[in-house]
Protein backbone atom coordinates (compact mmCIF):
# COMPACT_ATOMS: atom_id res chain seq x y z
CA UNK A 1 0.00 0.00 0.00
CA UNK A 2 1.44 3.32 -1.09
CA UNK A 3 1.90 5.99 1.51
CA UNK A 4 0.21 9.38 1.01
CA UNK A 5 2.50 12.25 0.14
CA UNK A 6 1.92 16.00 0.59
CA UNK A 7 1.58 16.39 -3.17
CA UNK A 8 -1.16 13.73 -3.35
CA UNK A 9 -3.36 15.53 -0.81
CA UNK A 10 -2.87 19.08 -1.97
CA UNK A 11 0.43 19.91 -0.31
CA UNK A 12 2.01 20.72 -3.66
CA UNK A 13 -0.58 23.36 -4.40
CA UNK A 14 -0.21 24.89 -0.93
CA UNK A 15 3.55 24.90 -1.29
CA UNK A 16 3.30 26.61 -4.66
CA UNK A 17 1.02 29.29 -3.23
CA UNK A 18 3.38 29.89 -0.31
CA UNK A 19 6.34 30.17 -2.66
CA UNK A 20 4.42 32.66 -4.76
CA UNK A 21 3.51 34.80 -1.76
CA UNK A 22 6.98 34.78 -0.23
CA UNK A 23 8.97 34.80 -3.44
CA UNK A 24 11.41 37.50 -4.46
CA UNK A 25 9.50 38.59 -7.56
CA UNK A 26 9.77 42.28 -8.44
CA UNK A 27 6.62 44.19 -7.45
CA UNK A 28 6.45 47.27 -9.67
CA UNK A 29 3.56 48.98 -7.88
CA UNK A 30 5.13 48.57 -4.45
CA UNK A 31 8.44 49.94 -5.69
CA UNK A 32 6.70 52.93 -7.26
CA UNK A 33 4.86 53.72 -4.04
CA UNK A 34 8.07 53.34 -2.06
CA UNK A 35 9.93 55.65 -4.45
CA UNK A 36 7.14 58.24 -4.21
CA UNK A 37 7.29 58.16 -0.42
CA UNK A 38 11.08 58.54 -0.43
CA UNK A 39 10.84 61.49 -2.84
CA UNK A 40 8.20 63.14 -0.65
CA UNK A 41 10.40 62.73 2.42
CA UNK A 42 13.41 64.09 0.53
CA UNK A 43 11.42 67.11 -0.68
CA UNK A 44 10.25 67.88 2.85
CA UNK A 45 13.77 67.64 4.24
CA UNK A 46 15.10 69.76 1.37
CA UNK A 47 12.59 72.52 2.11
CA UNK A 48 13.59 72.52 5.77
CA UNK A 49 17.28 72.53 4.86
CA UNK A 50 16.87 75.45 2.45
CA UNK A 51 14.94 77.38 5.09
CA UNK A 52 17.61 76.81 7.73
CA UNK A 53 20.47 77.70 5.37
CA UNK A 54 18.73 80.88 4.23
CA UNK A 55 18.01 81.99 7.79
CA UNK A 56 21.58 81.27 8.90
CA UNK A 57 23.04 83.07 5.87
CA UNK A 58 20.89 86.13 6.44
CA UNK A 59 21.52 86.29 10.19
CA UNK A 60 25.20 85.33 10.09
CA UNK A 61 26.52 88.93 10.40
CA UNK A 62 24.49 89.38 13.59
CA UNK A 63 25.68 86.09 15.08
CA UNK A 64 29.31 87.03 14.42
CA UNK A 65 28.89 90.61 15.64
CA UNK A 66 26.79 90.48 18.86
CA UNK A 67 25.35 87.03 19.62
CA UNK A 68 25.31 87.53 23.38
CA UNK A 69 23.68 90.97 23.25
CA UNK A 70 21.05 89.69 20.84
CA UNK A 71 20.10 86.68 22.97
CA UNK A 72 19.95 88.74 26.17
CA UNK A 73 18.57 91.96 24.68
CA UNK A 74 15.02 93.27 25.01
CA UNK A 75 12.34 93.79 22.41
CA UNK A 76 13.07 97.06 20.59
CA UNK A 77 11.58 97.75 17.17
CA UNK A 78 13.11 101.25 17.03
CA UNK A 79 16.82 100.43 17.20
CA UNK A 80 18.21 97.36 15.43
CA UNK A 81 21.56 97.63 17.20
CA UNK A 82 19.99 97.02 20.61
CA UNK A 83 17.17 94.69 19.54
CA UNK A 84 17.13 91.30 21.25
CA UNK A 85 15.01 88.23 21.88
CA UNK A 86 15.35 87.45 25.57
CA UNK A 87 11.91 88.81 26.43
CA UNK A 88 10.47 86.76 23.57
CA UNK A 89 12.14 83.57 24.79
CA UNK A 90 10.97 84.16 28.34
CA UNK A 91 7.45 85.03 27.20
CA UNK A 92 7.23 81.92 25.03
CA UNK A 93 8.33 79.68 27.90
CA UNK A 94 5.83 81.31 30.26
CA UNK A 95 3.03 80.87 27.71
CA UNK A 96 3.98 77.21 27.29
CA UNK A 97 3.92 76.79 31.07
CA UNK A 98 0.36 78.12 31.26
CA UNK A 99 -0.65 75.93 28.30
CA UNK A 100 0.85 72.85 29.93
CA UNK A 101 -0.82 73.47 33.30
CA UNK A 102 -4.25 74.14 31.76
CA UNK A 103 -4.50 72.08 28.56
CA UNK A 104 -2.68 68.92 29.68
CA UNK A 105 -4.91 67.83 32.60
CA UNK A 106 -8.11 68.96 30.88
CA UNK A 107 -7.24 67.20 27.63
CA UNK A 108 -6.18 63.95 29.29
CA UNK A 109 -9.25 63.92 31.56
CA UNK A 110 -11.57 64.53 28.60
CA UNK A 111 -9.94 61.75 26.56
CA UNK A 112 -10.06 59.29 29.47
CA UNK A 113 -13.76 59.93 29.95
CA UNK A 114 -14.52 59.59 26.24
CA UNK A 115 -12.51 56.40 25.76
CA UNK A 116 -12.82 54.59 29.09
CA UNK A 117 -16.13 55.63 30.61
CA UNK A 118 -18.50 56.49 27.75
CA UNK A 119 -16.79 55.20 24.62
CA UNK A 120 -19.96 53.82 23.03
CA UNK A 121 -22.42 56.52 24.01
CA UNK A 122 -24.02 58.99 21.62
CA UNK A 123 -22.60 61.85 23.68
CA UNK A 124 -19.04 60.51 23.20
CA UNK A 125 -19.49 60.20 19.44
CA UNK A 126 -20.90 63.70 19.20
CA UNK A 127 -18.06 65.10 21.33
CA UNK A 128 -15.37 63.37 19.25
CA UNK A 129 -16.77 64.90 16.06
CA UNK A 130 -16.80 68.38 17.56
CA UNK A 131 -13.30 68.02 19.02
CA UNK A 132 -11.92 67.03 15.61
CA UNK A 133 -13.69 69.99 14.04
CA UNK A 134 -12.24 72.33 16.66
CA UNK A 135 -8.75 71.05 15.88
CA UNK A 136 -9.15 72.45 12.35
CA UNK A 137 -10.37 75.92 13.34
CA UNK A 138 -7.90 78.69 12.25
CA UNK A 139 -5.78 80.03 15.07
CA UNK A 140 -6.93 83.61 14.57
CA UNK A 141 -10.46 82.53 15.53
CA UNK A 142 -9.07 81.38 18.86
CA UNK A 143 -7.44 84.78 19.14
CA UNK A 144 -10.84 86.42 18.80
CA UNK A 145 -12.18 83.98 21.40
CA UNK A 146 -9.37 84.91 23.79
CA UNK A 147 -9.94 88.62 23.22
CA UNK A 148 -13.67 88.31 23.89
CA UNK A 149 -13.49 85.98 26.92
CA UNK A 150 -10.07 86.04 28.58
CA UNK A 151 -9.37 89.75 28.01
CA UNK A 152 -12.79 91.42 28.10
CA UNK A 153 -15.29 89.08 29.80
CA UNK A 154 -13.05 87.83 32.64
CA UNK A 155 -10.33 90.46 32.45
CA UNK A 156 -10.63 91.05 36.16
CA UNK A 157 -9.44 87.51 36.77
CA UNK A 158 -6.76 87.27 34.06
CA UNK A 159 -5.55 90.87 34.35
CA UNK A 160 -6.53 91.75 30.78
CA UNK A 161 -3.78 91.69 28.15
CA UNK A 162 -1.37 89.49 30.10
CA UNK A 163 0.62 86.29 29.81
CA UNK A 164 -2.15 84.50 31.66
CA UNK A 165 -4.76 85.54 29.10
CA UNK A 166 -2.44 84.62 26.23
CA UNK A 167 -1.67 81.24 27.78
CA UNK A 168 -5.36 80.47 28.24
CA UNK A 169 -5.99 81.38 24.60
CA UNK A 170 -3.24 79.06 23.40
CA UNK A 171 -4.50 76.36 25.78
CA UNK A 172 -7.90 76.55 24.09
CA UNK A 173 -6.11 76.32 20.74
CA UNK A 174 -4.19 73.12 21.50
CA UNK A 175 -6.77 71.47 23.78
CA UNK A 176 -8.47 69.58 20.90
CA UNK A 177 -5.08 68.28 19.77
CA UNK A 178 -4.29 67.01 23.27
CA UNK A 179 -7.67 65.27 23.42
CA UNK A 180 -7.19 63.63 20.01
CA UNK A 181 -3.61 62.43 20.65
CA UNK A 182 -4.51 61.15 24.11
CA UNK A 183 -7.53 59.29 22.73
CA UNK A 184 -5.38 57.63 20.10
CA UNK A 185 -2.82 56.63 22.74
CA UNK A 186 -5.56 55.13 24.93
CA UNK A 187 -7.01 53.17 22.01
CA UNK A 188 -3.56 51.72 21.30
CA UNK A 189 -3.48 50.00 24.71
CA UNK A 190 -4.39 46.31 24.17
CA UNK A 191 -7.80 45.26 25.44
CA UNK A 192 -6.45 42.21 27.37
CA UNK A 193 -4.70 44.58 29.78
CA UNK A 194 -8.05 45.98 30.86
CA UNK A 195 -9.69 42.57 30.94
CA UNK A 196 -6.92 41.10 33.06
CA UNK A 197 -7.21 43.93 35.59
CA UNK A 198 -10.99 43.59 35.74
CA UNK A 199 -10.55 39.83 36.16
CA UNK A 200 -8.67 40.25 39.44
CA UNK A 201 -11.30 42.61 40.87
CA UNK A 202 -9.91 46.06 39.98
CA UNK A 203 -12.34 48.95 39.73
CA UNK A 204 -12.71 51.11 36.63
CA UNK A 205 -10.57 53.88 38.09
CA UNK A 206 -7.90 51.43 39.26
CA UNK A 207 -7.71 49.95 35.76
CA UNK A 208 -7.32 53.41 34.22
CA UNK A 209 -4.89 54.72 36.84
CA UNK A 210 -2.64 51.70 37.29
CA UNK A 211 -2.72 50.04 33.87
CA UNK A 212 -4.16 52.08 31.00
CA UNK A 213 -2.57 55.49 31.66
CA UNK A 214 0.95 54.11 32.33
CA UNK A 215 0.74 52.05 29.14
CA UNK A 216 -0.47 55.05 27.12
CA UNK A 217 2.00 57.49 28.70
CA UNK A 218 4.47 57.58 25.73
CA UNK A 219 1.78 58.61 23.26
CA UNK A 220 0.22 61.08 25.70
CA UNK A 221 3.55 62.77 26.48
CA UNK A 222 4.49 62.91 22.81
CA UNK A 223 1.20 64.52 21.85
CA UNK A 224 1.45 67.03 24.69
CA UNK A 225 4.97 68.15 23.79
CA UNK A 226 4.06 68.49 20.11
CA UNK A 227 1.05 70.57 21.14
CA UNK A 228 3.37 72.84 23.10
CA UNK A 229 5.56 73.17 20.02
CA UNK A 230 2.56 74.36 18.01
CA UNK A 231 1.56 76.81 20.75
CA UNK A 232 5.09 78.21 20.82
CA UNK A 233 4.91 79.06 17.11
CA UNK A 234 1.52 80.79 17.04
CA UNK A 235 1.48 84.55 16.53
CA UNK A 236 -2.08 85.54 15.57
CA UNK A 237 -3.84 84.56 18.85
CA UNK A 238 -1.43 86.36 21.16
CA UNK A 239 -1.32 89.41 18.90
CA UNK A 240 -5.07 89.76 19.28
CA UNK A 241 -4.83 89.15 23.02
CA UNK A 242 -2.37 92.02 23.31
CA UNK A 243 1.27 90.90 23.07
CA UNK A 244 3.64 93.86 22.86
CA UNK A 245 5.16 94.60 19.43
CA UNK A 246 7.20 97.70 20.20
CA UNK A 247 9.38 98.62 23.15
CA UNK A 248 8.71 96.45 26.22
CA UNK A 249 10.08 97.35 29.63
CA UNK A 250 9.44 95.01 32.55
CA UNK A 251 12.01 96.28 35.04
CA UNK A 252 12.62 94.02 38.02
CA UNK A 253 9.21 92.36 38.08
CA UNK A 254 8.86 89.02 39.79
CA UNK A 255 7.58 85.94 38.02
CA UNK A 256 4.03 86.42 39.35
CA UNK A 257 4.06 90.10 38.35
CA UNK A 258 5.16 89.17 34.84
CA UNK A 259 2.24 86.74 34.56
CA UNK A 260 -0.14 89.66 35.07
CA UNK A 261 1.78 92.30 33.13
CA UNK A 262 2.68 93.18 29.52
CA UNK A 263 4.31 90.37 27.57
CA UNK A 264 5.64 89.29 24.23
CA UNK A 265 6.70 86.01 22.60
CA UNK A 266 9.07 84.82 19.90
CA UNK A 267 6.52 84.83 17.02
CA UNK A 268 5.55 88.40 17.97
CA UNK A 269 9.21 89.44 18.11
CA UNK A 270 9.70 88.07 14.60
CA UNK A 271 6.56 89.86 13.41
CA UNK A 272 7.70 93.12 15.01
CA UNK A 273 11.20 93.04 13.48
CA UNK A 274 9.93 91.92 10.05
CA UNK A 275 7.75 95.04 9.75
CA UNK A 276 10.72 97.40 9.98
CA UNK A 277 12.22 98.76 6.73
CA UNK A 278 15.81 98.88 8.01
CA UNK A 279 18.10 96.19 6.53
CA UNK A 280 19.58 95.60 9.98
CA UNK A 281 16.20 94.35 11.10
CA UNK A 282 16.29 91.72 8.36
CA UNK A 283 19.23 90.16 10.16
CA UNK A 284 17.39 90.41 13.48
CA UNK A 285 14.28 88.83 11.96
CA UNK A 286 16.26 85.91 10.55
CA UNK A 287 18.18 85.46 13.81
CA UNK A 288 14.95 85.49 15.84
CA UNK A 289 13.51 82.91 13.43
CA UNK A 290 16.55 80.70 14.04
CA UNK A 291 16.00 80.96 17.80
CA UNK A 292 12.31 80.05 17.48
CA UNK A 293 13.12 77.17 15.13
CA UNK A 294 15.68 75.91 17.64
CA UNK A 295 13.07 76.02 20.43
CA UNK A 296 10.55 74.09 18.33
CA UNK A 297 13.15 71.52 17.29
CA UNK A 298 14.15 71.04 20.92
CA UNK A 299 10.52 70.39 21.83
CA UNK A 300 10.19 67.88 19.00
CA UNK A 301 13.42 66.19 20.09
CA UNK A 302 12.02 65.98 23.63
CA UNK A 303 8.86 64.36 22.27
CA UNK A 304 10.92 61.76 20.38
CA UNK A 305 13.02 61.05 23.48
CA UNK A 306 9.94 60.62 25.68
CA UNK A 307 8.35 58.28 23.16
CA UNK A 308 11.47 56.11 22.92
CA UNK A 309 12.12 56.26 26.65
CA UNK A 310 8.71 55.05 27.77
CA UNK A 311 7.59 53.08 24.73
CA UNK A 312 6.38 49.54 25.40
CA UNK A 313 6.28 46.64 22.98
CA UNK A 314 3.22 44.42 23.08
Amino acid sequence: MALSSPASIGGGTSRAMTAGLTGKSFDVKSKMVEAALVLTLAASMLILLVLIVDLLATSWPLWTDRPGDFLTGSLNSANAQSAGVWQGIKGTLMLCLVVMVVAFPLGVACAVYLEEYSSGSRFAKWTRINVRNLAGVPSIVYGLLGLAIFVNAIGGFTGGRTVFAGGLTLAALVLPIVVITTSEALRAVPRPIREGAFGVGATQWEVVKDHVLPAAAPGILTGTVLSLARAAGEAAPILLVGAATGLLRTGNQSFVEQLTGPFTAMPVVIFSYARQPDDAFREATAAASVVLLALVLLMNALAIWLRNRYDRKW
